[in-house]
């Protein structure tokens, strides 16, 4: 499963993002990989989603879906 910006891009890691201030997508998570880690995120949001890092906002924030306001910046 890919998840998507409302431009029509994919996200991906390691992408420079505005969501309520500038950052970065950390890692993408769509279907078990075997990491305990990776693979937590999974069991509690099914269907997986991607975490955001944002410093000057939230901190880290876990999405399920692209919303209107993710916008995509540029890829690293």
């Amino acid at each position: 499963m890919a998840f998507n910006y409302q431009s029509g891009e994919e996200v991906l890691a390691d992408e420079r993002i505005v969501y309520a201030g500038l950052g970065e997508v950390e890692f993408v998570v769509a279907e078990p990989i075997g990491d305990p880690a990776m693979d937590w995120y999974l069991e509690h949001s099914p269907g997986g989603g991607f975490m955001l890092k944002i410093p000057a906002s939230f901190g880290y924030l876990f999405l399920p879906s692209a919303d209107e306001d993710l916008e995509f910046v540029s890829r690293a």
